[in-house]
């Protein structure tokens, strides 16, 4: 989880390989409104949200115990949006990638083909609301190579 740019894409899939399970990245779950929306640098509102949040809980709830689990590429920003996933599959643990905005508006800047343009990370840092003590996460920094990232968050899988 965490804002565009943090790496939640790449993370995600090179901590699912590590896993030997299956990867979604769930802005491919997103209406094409949204996307659209997005694209053209309109912060997307909570009614926008709240159907797409309700496709990422289904892909957790389907998920196969017996295959090990599911990593999702999210940004879940908000508490009630992780609560909204979680409603489906308690045991969805959260990875939340952090950086300074510095450096997140630097890899937006530099990414290429991708609808979400720089203009929004304003507004997703405004709504982003920290993991709190009493949900199933870890925080880590995204300043370290991303298999050291990865490494991490497979070590805060296995508590």
């Amino acid at each position: 989880m965490g804002v565009s740019g943090c790496g939640k894409s790449t993370v995600g899939a090179l901590l699912a390989a590590r896993l030997g399970v299956g990867f979604l990245d769930a802005d491919s779950l997103h209406p094409v409104e949204n996307l659209r929306k997005m694209a053209a640098g309109v912060p997307l509102t909570d009614s926008d949200r709240w159907p797409w949040l309700s496709e990422v809980a289904d892909a957790f709830e389907r998920a196969a115990p017996s295959d090990g689990g599911l990593v999702i590429a999210c940004s879940a920003l908000r508490r009630a949006y992780r609560d909204s996933i979680r409603s489906k599959s308690l045991s969805v643990h959260f990875v939340h990638l952090v950086g300074t905005e510095s450096l997140l508006q630097s890899r937006l800047v530099h990414r290429a083909n991708h609808f979400m343009p720089a203009a929004l990370l304003s507004s997703q840092i405004e709504t982003l609301e920290e993991l709190e003590a009493d949900e199933l996460g870890t925080t880590i920094d995204i300043s370290m190579p991303a298999e050291r990232i990865v490494e991490l968050a497979a070590r805060s899988l296995a508590l």
